[in-house]
Protein backbone atom coordinates (compact mmCIF):
# COMPACT_ATOMS: atom_id res chain seq x y z
CA UNK A 1 0.00 0.00 0.00
CA UNK A 2 1.30 3.22 -0.91
CA UNK A 3 1.23 6.41 1.63
CA UNK A 4 0.75 9.75 -0.29
CA UNK A 5 0.38 13.14 1.17
CA UNK A 6 -1.34 15.50 -0.88
CA UNK A 7 -0.69 19.35 0.30
CA UNK A 8 -3.90 21.55 -0.74
CA UNK A 9 -4.20 25.88 -0.43
CA UNK A 10 -7.50 24.64 -1.97
CA UNK A 11 -6.60 26.45 -5.00
CA UNK A 12 -7.57 25.00 -8.51
CA UNK A 13 -4.13 23.94 -9.51
CA UNK A 14 -4.10 22.05 -5.88
CA UNK A 15 -6.78 20.37 -7.19
CA UNK A 16 -5.62 19.38 -10.60
CA UNK A 17 -2.44 17.76 -9.05
CA UNK A 18 -4.73 15.79 -6.28
CA UNK A 19 -7.01 14.83 -9.96
CA UNK A 20 -3.70 13.98 -11.12
CA UNK A 21 -2.22 11.96 -8.04
CA UNK A 22 -5.89 9.57 -8.25
CA UNK A 23 -5.52 9.14 -11.98
CA UNK A 24 -1.21 8.09 -11.50
CA UNK A 25 -1.91 5.29 -9.11
CA UNK A 26 -5.14 4.53 -10.25
CA UNK A 27 -4.45 0.77 -10.00
CA UNK A 28 -2.40 1.29 -7.13
CA UNK A 29 -3.90 0.83 -2.99
CA UNK A 30 -3.12 4.22 -1.90
CA UNK A 31 -4.04 6.19 1.67
CA UNK A 32 -3.83 10.05 0.55
CA UNK A 33 -3.31 12.82 3.01
CA UNK A 34 -4.99 15.34 2.28
CA UNK A 35 -3.08 18.01 4.20
CA UNK A 36 -3.67 22.28 4.70
CA UNK A 37 -0.97 23.60 6.99
CA UNK A 38 -2.35 27.23 7.75
CA UNK A 39 -0.34 29.84 10.26
CA UNK A 40 -2.59 33.60 10.91
CA UNK A 41 -1.64 36.58 9.31
CA UNK A 42 -1.55 37.50 12.59
CA UNK A 43 -0.64 35.50 15.91
CA UNK A 44 -2.77 36.20 18.89
CA UNK A 45 -1.35 35.38 22.29
CA UNK A 46 -2.94 32.30 22.33
CA UNK A 47 -1.22 31.25 18.78
CA UNK A 48 2.25 31.86 20.47
CA UNK A 49 1.14 30.20 24.01
CA UNK A 50 0.48 26.74 22.08
CA UNK A 51 -2.32 25.01 20.12
CA UNK A 52 -5.60 27.28 20.65
CA UNK A 53 -7.38 23.85 20.86
CA UNK A 54 -5.23 22.79 23.66
CA UNK A 55 -6.21 26.25 25.38
CA UNK A 56 -9.57 25.42 25.14
CA UNK A 57 -9.76 28.57 22.79
CA UNK A 58 -11.97 28.58 19.31
CA UNK A 59 -9.48 28.07 16.21
CA UNK A 60 -11.39 29.33 13.05
CA UNK A 61 -8.69 28.60 11.10
CA UNK A 62 -8.70 25.39 11.70
CA UNK A 63 -12.41 24.80 11.53
CA UNK A 64 -12.77 26.49 7.95
CA UNK A 65 -9.80 24.60 7.02
CA UNK A 66 -11.54 21.26 8.08
CA UNK A 67 -14.75 22.39 6.25
CA UNK A 68 -12.47 22.84 3.08
CA UNK A 69 -10.86 19.79 3.25
CA UNK A 70 -13.72 17.84 3.67
CA UNK A 71 -15.05 19.57 0.50
CA UNK A 72 -11.84 18.60 -1.33
CA UNK A 73 -12.63 14.96 -0.08
CA UNK A 74 -16.20 14.41 -1.10
CA UNK A 75 -15.36 16.40 -4.86
CA UNK A 76 -12.13 14.32 -5.31
CA UNK A 77 -14.33 11.00 -4.32
CA UNK A 78 -17.19 12.06 -6.57
CA UNK A 79 -14.84 12.52 -9.63
CA UNK A 80 -12.94 9.54 -8.96
CA UNK A 81 -14.96 6.33 -6.99
CA UNK A 82 -12.00 3.84 -6.73
CA UNK A 83 -12.41 1.65 -4.07
CA UNK A 84 -8.55 1.27 -3.92
CA UNK A 85 -8.23 4.64 -2.63
CA UNK A 86 -9.06 6.15 0.94
CA UNK A 87 -8.79 9.73 1.52
CA UNK A 88 -7.43 11.37 4.96
CA UNK A 89 -7.85 15.00 5.97
CA UNK A 90 -5.40 17.26 7.91
CA UNK A 91 -5.61 20.48 9.02
CA UNK A 92 -2.45 21.31 11.11
CA UNK A 93 -1.15 25.06 12.52
CA UNK A 94 2.34 25.08 11.33
CA UNK A 95 4.48 25.85 8.13
CA UNK A 96 3.82 23.46 4.67
CA UNK A 97 7.25 22.11 4.56
CA UNK A 98 7.44 21.00 8.70
CA UNK A 99 4.27 19.47 9.17
CA UNK A 100 4.87 17.43 6.08
CA UNK A 101 8.00 16.24 7.54
CA UNK A 102 6.51 15.40 10.66
CA UNK A 103 3.95 13.50 8.99
CA UNK A 104 6.39 11.80 6.34
CA UNK A 105 7.63 10.23 9.59
CA UNK A 106 4.91 9.84 11.34
CA UNK A 107 2.68 7.72 8.53
CA UNK A 108 5.19 6.70 6.87
CA UNK A 109 4.85 8.34 3.99
CA UNK A 110 6.06 7.27 0.34
CA UNK A 111 5.53 10.41 -1.96
CA UNK A 112 4.51 13.68 -2.02
CA UNK A 113 2.36 14.99 -4.84
CA UNK A 114 1.81 19.19 -5.12
CA UNK A 115 1.18 22.00 -7.73
CA UNK A 116 4.03 24.15 -8.96
CA UNK A 117 2.29 26.69 -7.77
CA UNK A 118 -0.68 28.44 -5.32
CA UNK A 119 -3.74 30.54 -5.73
CA UNK A 120 -1.20 33.73 -6.81
CA UNK A 121 1.54 31.66 -8.71
CA UNK A 122 3.40 34.01 -11.18
CA UNK A 123 4.63 32.57 -14.53
CA UNK A 124 8.00 33.14 -14.24
CA UNK A 125 8.66 31.41 -11.03
CA UNK A 126 9.67 27.93 -11.80
CA UNK A 127 7.98 26.82 -8.35
CA UNK A 128 5.97 28.95 -5.89
CA UNK A 129 7.58 29.10 -2.56
CA UNK A 130 5.74 26.87 -0.83
CA UNK A 131 7.23 23.88 -3.34
CA UNK A 132 10.44 24.79 -2.88
CA UNK A 133 10.41 25.03 0.85
CA UNK A 134 8.96 21.40 0.46
CA UNK A 135 10.91 20.18 -2.12
CA UNK A 136 14.46 21.91 0.41
CA UNK A 137 13.53 19.54 2.90
CA UNK A 138 11.42 16.26 1.77
CA UNK A 139 13.17 13.29 2.29
CA UNK A 140 10.80 11.17 -0.03
CA UNK A 141 10.03 11.92 -3.40
CA UNK A 142 7.93 14.83 -4.80
CA UNK A 143 6.19 15.32 -7.74
CA UNK A 144 5.48 18.88 -8.53
CA UNK A 145 2.51 19.16 -11.06
CA UNK A 146 2.51 22.41 -13.35
CA UNK A 147 -0.59 24.12 -13.72
CA UNK A 148 -3.71 23.20 -15.86
CA UNK A 149 -1.48 19.72 -16.77
CA UNK A 150 -3.77 17.50 -18.54
CA UNK A 151 -2.98 13.99 -17.15
CA UNK A 152 -1.04 12.20 -19.75
CA UNK A 153 0.37 8.65 -19.02
CA UNK A 154 3.64 8.68 -18.14
CA UNK A 155 5.32 6.40 -20.87
CA UNK A 156 8.36 8.19 -21.91
CA UNK A 157 10.56 10.00 -18.93
CA UNK A 158 13.31 11.70 -18.91
CA UNK A 159 15.92 11.75 -16.10
CA UNK A 160 18.84 13.80 -16.77
CA UNK A 161 21.90 13.15 -14.45
CA UNK A 162 25.42 13.75 -13.72
CA UNK A 163 26.36 10.46 -12.51
CA UNK A 164 27.87 11.96 -9.36
CA UNK A 165 25.70 10.15 -6.93
CA UNK A 166 25.93 6.81 -5.78
CA UNK A 167 22.39 5.77 -7.10
CA UNK A 168 21.65 3.00 -4.58
CA UNK A 169 21.35 5.96 -1.83
CA UNK A 170 18.51 7.65 -3.96
CA UNK A 171 14.73 6.70 -4.29
CA UNK A 172 15.82 5.04 -7.54
CA UNK A 173 13.42 2.45 -6.36
CA UNK A 174 10.38 4.91 -6.97
CA UNK A 175 10.98 5.92 -10.32
CA UNK A 176 11.34 2.66 -11.36
CA UNK A 177 8.52 1.76 -9.82
CA UNK A 178 6.51 4.30 -11.84
CA UNK A 179 8.26 2.50 -14.88
CA UNK A 180 6.98 -0.99 -14.43
CA UNK A 181 3.55 0.72 -13.40
CA UNK A 182 3.03 2.27 -16.55
CA UNK A 183 5.54 0.38 -18.92
CA UNK A 184 7.25 3.52 -19.43
CA UNK A 185 10.63 4.12 -21.07
CA UNK A 186 13.19 5.69 -18.92
CA UNK A 187 15.46 8.27 -20.88
CA UNK A 188 18.72 8.74 -19.16
CA UNK A 189 20.53 12.14 -20.17
CA UNK A 190 23.72 13.03 -19.53
CA UNK A 191 25.05 16.33 -21.02
CA UNK A 192 29.25 15.59 -21.48
CA UNK A 193 31.89 17.62 -20.67
CA UNK A 194 35.39 17.82 -22.48
CA UNK A 195 36.86 15.99 -20.38
CA UNK A 196 35.24 13.27 -20.10
CA UNK A 197 33.88 10.99 -17.61
CA UNK A 198 35.91 10.57 -14.11
CA UNK A 199 35.91 6.83 -12.71
CA UNK A 200 33.53 7.79 -10.01
CA UNK A 201 31.44 8.74 -12.69
CA UNK A 202 32.08 5.58 -14.67
CA UNK A 203 31.59 3.61 -11.55
CA UNK A 204 28.21 5.12 -10.94
CA UNK A 205 27.15 4.89 -14.71
CA UNK A 206 27.52 1.47 -14.66
CA UNK A 207 25.97 0.84 -11.25
CA UNK A 208 22.51 3.01 -12.61
CA UNK A 209 22.40 0.78 -15.70
CA UNK A 210 22.57 -2.20 -13.91
CA UNK A 211 20.01 -0.98 -11.93
CA UNK A 212 17.71 -0.30 -15.02
CA UNK A 213 18.61 -3.18 -16.67
CA UNK A 214 15.24 -5.07 -16.18
CA UNK A 215 13.30 -1.52 -17.08
CA UNK A 216 13.13 0.22 -20.92
CA UNK A 217 15.83 2.56 -20.78
CA UNK A 218 18.29 4.70 -23.24
CA UNK A 219 21.16 6.46 -22.20
CA UNK A 220 21.30 10.00 -24.10
CA UNK A 221 25.18 11.67 -23.90
CA UNK A 222 24.60 15.08 -25.06
CA UNK A 223 27.29 17.76 -26.26
CA UNK A 224 28.15 19.98 -23.51
CA UNK A 225 25.74 22.57 -22.98
CA UNK A 226 23.70 24.25 -20.39
CA UNK A 227 21.79 22.08 -18.43
CA UNK A 228 18.15 23.72 -18.85
CA UNK A 229 19.41 24.12 -22.42
CA UNK A 230 19.86 20.52 -23.06
CA UNK A 231 16.77 19.77 -21.39
CA UNK A 232 14.37 21.91 -23.37
CA UNK A 233 16.06 20.83 -26.99
CA UNK A 234 15.19 17.09 -25.83
CA UNK A 235 11.87 17.81 -25.21
CA UNK A 236 11.68 19.23 -28.16
CA UNK A 237 12.84 16.00 -30.24
CA UNK A 238 11.20 13.60 -28.14
CA UNK A 239 7.65 13.75 -26.88
CA UNK A 240 8.32 13.45 -22.70
CA UNK A 241 5.52 13.06 -19.56
CA UNK A 242 7.67 13.75 -17.22
CA UNK A 243 10.83 14.76 -16.06
CA UNK A 244 12.97 13.12 -13.36
CA UNK A 245 16.18 14.49 -11.27
CA UNK A 246 17.95 13.73 -8.23
CA UNK A 247 18.66 16.30 -5.36
CA UNK A 248 21.90 16.29 -4.50
CA UNK A 249 24.11 18.78 -3.12
CA UNK A 250 25.95 19.92 -6.76
CA UNK A 251 23.17 19.15 -8.65
CA UNK A 252 20.83 21.66 -10.96
CA UNK A 253 18.03 22.46 -8.32
CA UNK A 254 20.60 23.77 -6.22
CA UNK A 255 21.00 26.81 -8.07
CA UNK A 256 16.97 26.52 -8.43
CA UNK A 257 17.10 27.06 -4.66
CA UNK A 258 19.55 29.84 -4.47
CA UNK A 259 17.90 31.59 -7.45
CA UNK A 260 14.15 31.29 -7.19
CA UNK A 261 13.07 33.46 -9.88
CA UNK A 262 14.66 32.35 -13.20
CA UNK A 263 12.61 33.62 -16.36
CA UNK A 264 12.47 31.91 -20.09
CA UNK A 265 13.61 28.32 -18.27
CA UNK A 266 10.66 26.93 -20.18
CA UNK A 267 10.52 23.54 -17.61
CA UNK A 268 7.51 24.90 -15.45
CA UNK A 269 5.11 25.09 -17.93
CA UNK A 270 5.36 21.69 -19.55
CA UNK A 271 5.31 18.20 -17.62
CA UNK A 272 5.32 17.33 -13.95
CA UNK A 273 8.51 17.42 -12.58
CA UNK A 274 9.67 14.44 -10.24
CA UNK A 275 12.43 15.22 -7.61
CA UNK A 276 14.18 12.36 -5.98
CA UNK A 277 15.85 12.31 -2.48
CA UNK A 278 19.30 11.70 -1.87
CA UNK A 279 20.33 10.20 0.98
CA UNK A 280 23.81 9.33 1.35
Amino acid sequence: MMRIVLPTDFSENAFNAIAYAAKLVKDTTCIFYLLHAYTPPIYRVDYTLGSPGQLGLPDDHRYSAEVALEKTKKRIKAKFDNPRHEFVTHAAFNTLEDEIKTMVIKENIDLIIMGTQGATGAREILFGSNTVHVLKKAIVPVLAVPSNFDFTPPKRIVFPTDYEVDYAHTDLDFLLHLSKLWGAKLHVMHVSTPDGLTPLQKTNKANLQKMMHQHAHEIHDLPDQELVEAINTFQEEVPVDMLAMVKNKHSFLERLFVEPIIKNIGLHSKVPFLVLSYNP
